[in-house]
């Protein structure tokens, strides 16, 4: 009976799972993840008797040091599940882990790794890491919160890109510039980071790997964008595991984020059971990867304790030929899925997808003690992503706002119109009343927003400031601004790179250009022949090339055509000659008759020629009715004609002088330009000085109305100029593109609240209503706005219709000529024919025309002709087409 019973005793120690269980390590040339999965393995053979969660768990290392071919590493693999492994760990390296996942996939082996990675698949591995999208999100909530409008993103490569695409992607409204810089290769990475110093950039993302980390910003700092007016944000995990001591007392914003905690007693606990193993002597030592492995391997154990207790089965031995797969090895990855811990890197659980869920990641801030916890971001605060900030440690966005809370600045202007006048009023005033304009509504509002006082100071000589080479010295307002006499100056002042250098400006509160200020083009006046003006010379050409042709061709069609030859005499039935009535000239003139719309008395017989016809009138239909819907624009329209078009066009104008405001950012735009073109005008400045440099705008203004002048000023100025001399105009586009902006001492404290302060007006639209206000409203403007709806069609003068009355008085005057020229033929001929006197006949003729009545003309005949033969009598002519010949009978004839 005992016997029966055996097989039953020995099949659970049989067919159940071995006490010791083999999982495989693969790993690159990181020794601290190979030491943290060994030490791991230990702690859990360590503690089988102690933790449930362990019991009954022994786990042997095998541990493989692999390098990046693809080959090595699934040979490596195939030697592993040979040996009958439980899971394979690692490797770190993407490109031979997506290898390892493909075999573990087909084998049903579970795939264990902690690594950031762009794109994770669903139910592929097991990734302790946080999902990149996850992660972008705390970046992005970080930039909110502090209110970044304009940043830099220092990447190092496609990893860093693609993390930076991702922080792109999210969409925000108020976000106006967000620029990116690769590191290059390195190590020199200043370069670049001095490309961003010169694009004056306070806001800063460092995205490179914690290998490079140190010395990237290392070279940050020698260059000088991690000083005290920068803010500077490193997404890299590892962040507290290098030195900042560096950092500490230099005044930068320095913000990082963090998954391991070193405060927590579980991560302090543990590094200090394994210190002597792992060699560190600090738990702000211990970097992510590791510590993720560390992490890995007790979830494993923890899954498979439970896989162990609910199902009965063994660990295969699966060879790489074969097509055995382990059937355990989807449950044991589920387990694992839905197993909860608290490790390393806090607590570790997954969602339905299989992403990590529910971690926790630490804002921190260096300061002089050192990195500093300043808020708490959790990952199941999905629907706000919100960042909980520590009540001692406020966002550094508001410090600089509440530091100029009562805060009372002397601010300059310059009398200029339209952002800085004196106020027209009966009244006397006094301080800050007595001033209007542009520039001083926008300190208004910048002061409503940040709660400062201010008192204007007017530069009395309307200097904006240049550096001085004899005194070495900042004239102007920018000298001012550079002594501490003044703390703000608003008025149209140009950012230069010259500027820049002795003070810091606001971004722009306003975009130009330089362009030119010119006299209005005068109207070009009408041309005698504007009535050809529809049509251009070629087509009128191609009009009388095919008014040739046609009436050649006519007359060819005519002549062959058999229909077009008539009896000249119907009465006769059978004549010895036909007559065509498309003769060469009666061609020629059904062809003229057409185009004017008049006609003729020809009218066409036969098929051929009536189909010729018809398609010359439809050609005449279309030409004409083209010709009169164009004609009254061109008598009405008037060309405007500048002398020159553009800059290029003036500098070659010898005739025009040109010229800029002495020592303003429009000259010394040209002084400093490099374009050939420039600086021959720059030159042509500097030799006619005296004549075409005034001193202030206004004067270029009085010499641009009185004299043949060009004045080379800012686009903005000419905007409001234009709105009320009508007389000038702005010609060409733009040369360059800059902005106005608030001139304030060198790395003031106060620049990054006025710059968020300057870009809230221009979102909010209040800058173009200022904009309006002062341009086409107030003092004059829009006097010289076209009225487009009381538009009414201009009379035409004699100048505009000339043409045609010259055209109609040599018409005259030829047929005139012409006609005097067939008298004087005529009388020739008969003089001749009729043996008469030619004078005697002119005579004759000249009293006849003179009589002006409707008598008719006698035929003049020598005496004793009128029996001449009929041929004679009739002058060699045959009758006229459609002549038909009466016969008179008299009485006699009827006896």
């Amino acid at each position: 009976m005992l016997v029966k019973y055996l097989p039953l005793i020995f099949l659970p120690c049989v067919l159940g799972f071995p006490k010791k269980v083999h999982i495989g390590g693969l790993f690159d040339d990181e020794a601290g993840i190979r030491r943290t999965f060994e030490t791991s393995i230990k702690a859990v053979n360590k503690e089988r008797h102690v933790r449930k969660e362990f019991s009954n768990v022994f786990l042997m290392a095998e541990s493989n040091e692999v390098g990046t071919d693809p080959f090595e590493v699934s040979q490596k693999v195939c030697e592993l599940m040979g040996t009958g492994v439980a899971a394979i760990f690692g490797p770190l390296n993407r490109f031979t882990s997506e290898h390892v996942q493909s075999i573990c996939d087909t084998k049903e082996i579970p795939h264990i790794y902690g690594r950031w990675e762009p794109s994770q698949p669903r139910g592929k591995g097991i990734n302790l890491f946080p999902h990149a999208d996850t992660l972008a999100m705390i970046f992005d909530q970080i930039i909110i919160d502090f209110e970044w409008k304009i940043f830099a993103i220092l990447y190092e490569g496609t990893d860093s890109l693609i993390r930076s695409h991702r922080l792109l992607e999210i969409k925000d409204p108020k976000r106006h510039g967000i620029f990116l810089y690769h590191l290059g290769p390195g190590p020199n990475y200043r370069k670049v980071m001095k490309e961003i110093k010169d694009a004056e950039f306070e806001n800063i993302i460092i995205d490179c790997s914690i290998d490079i980390l140190e010395e990237v910003l290392r070279q940050a700092q020698q260059v000088g964008i991690m000083s005290e007016k920068n803010k500077i944000i490193v997404t890299s995990l590892d962040l507290q595991t290098i030195d900042l001591e560096p950092y500490q007392y230099s005044g930068v914003n320095f913000t990082g984020v963090r998954l391991i905690d070193p405060d927590s007693p579980v991560v302090s606990g543990i590094v200090k059971m394994h210190e002597a193993e792992w060699g560190l002597d600090n738990p702000r030592q211990l970097r992510i990867e590791p510590a993720l492995m560390y992490d890995a391997v007790q979830l494993f154990a923890r899954a498979f304790k439970q896989l162990k207790d609910s199902i009965e089965g063994d660990v295969k031995r699966l060879p790489c030929n074969d097509t055995i797969n382990w059937e355990h090895g989807y449950s044991l990855s589920n387990f694992m899925r839905v197993t909860e811990m608290e490790g390393l890197t806090g607590l570790i659980k997954f969602d339905t997808s299989g992403f990590r869920t529910n971690f926790q990641l630490d804002v921190v801030r260096v300061t002089e003690k050192g990195l500093k916890k300043i808020g708490i971001w959790k990952s199941t605060n999905a629907s706000k992503w919100s960042v909980e900030w520590l009540l001692e440690s406020q966002p550094p966005k508001f410090d600089a706002e509440l530091s100029l809370q009562n805060k009372t600045f002397i601010i300059l202007i310059a009398i200029s119109h339209p952002y800085g006048m004196l106020k027209k009023s009966a009244d006397t005033m006094t301080g800050n009343d007595r001033y209007e304009g542009f520039g001083i509504d926008v300190i208004q509002e910048l002061s409503k927003m940040l709660g400062f006082n201010y008192t204007f100071e007017v530069q009395a000589d309307n200097v904006y400031g240049s550096y001085s080479k004899k005194t070495k010295k900042w004239t102007g307002m920018l000298g001012k601004i550079i002594a501490g006499e003044a703390d703000l100056a608003i008025t149209d002042l140009t950012i230069t790179s010259e500027r820049e250098g002795a003070v810091d400006f606001t971004m722009p509160f306003m975009n130009l250009g330089i362009s030119i200020l010119y006299r209005k083009p005068t109207k070009t006046p009408p041309s005698l022949f504007s009535f050809l003006s529809p049509f251009s010379a070629g087509v009128w050409w191609y009009l009388i090339g095919a008014y040739i042709f046609v009436s050649v061709v006519l007359f060819i069609i005519g002549r062959i055509c058999p229909a077009e030859w008539n009896n000249p005499y119907p009465c006769i039935e059978e004549p010895e000659v036909l007559e065509n009535q498309f003769t060469f000239k009666n061609s020629l003139w059904f062809t003229i008759g057409s185009i004017m719309q008049q006609g003729s008395e020809i009218a066409p017989i036969g098929l051929s020629t009536r189909m010729m016809a018809a398609s010359w009138w439809f050609f005449c239909l279309i030409m004409v009715s083209s010709y009169t819907a164009n004609l009254a624009a061109f008598l009405t329209v008037e060309t405007v004609v500048s002398p020159f078009s553009n800059v290029e066009e003036l500098a070659k104008k010898r005739t025009i002088k040109y010229g800029a405001k002495v020592g303003g950012s429009t000259f010394m735009f040209f002084k400093d330009s490099n374009y050939s073109t420039y600086k021959e005008m720059y030159e042509y400045m500097i030799e006619n000085a005296a004549d075409v440099l005034p001193p202030d705008n206004d004067a270029g203004l009085t010499k641009v109305l009185r004299e043949d002048y060009a004045f080379l000023m800012e686009s903005s100025s000419i905007e409001y100029i234009v709105e009320r001399y009508c007389n000038v105009t702005q010609i060409g586009g733009l040369l360059d593109a800059k902005g106005y902006g608030i001139a304030m001492k060198k790395h003031s404290p106060y620049r990054h609240s006025l710059n968020t302060a300057v870009l809230k007006l221009q979102q909010s639209g209040l800058i173009t209503e200022l904009k309006k206000k002062w341009w086409t409203q107030k003092r004059g403007g829009g006097t010289c706005r076209e009225d487009g709806g009381q538009s009414q069609a201009e009379e035409l003068d004699l100048d505009n219709v000339g043409g045609v009355f010259l055209v109609l008085t040599v018409g005259v005057a030829a047929s005139f000529f012409y006609t005097i020229c067939e008298l004087l033929w005529d009388v020739g001929c008969t003089s001749l024919r009729e043996n008469v006197s030619f004078k005697e006949e002119l005579m004759a003729e000249v009293k006849f025309i003179i009589k002006c009545d409707n008598s008719p003309k006698p035929v003049r005949r020598r005496k004793g002709s009128s029996n001449r033969s009929g041929e004679d009598s009739t002058r060699g002519c045959t009758p006229p087409y459609g002549f038909i010949p009466v016969i008179r009978t008299s009485s006699s004839d009827d006896k």
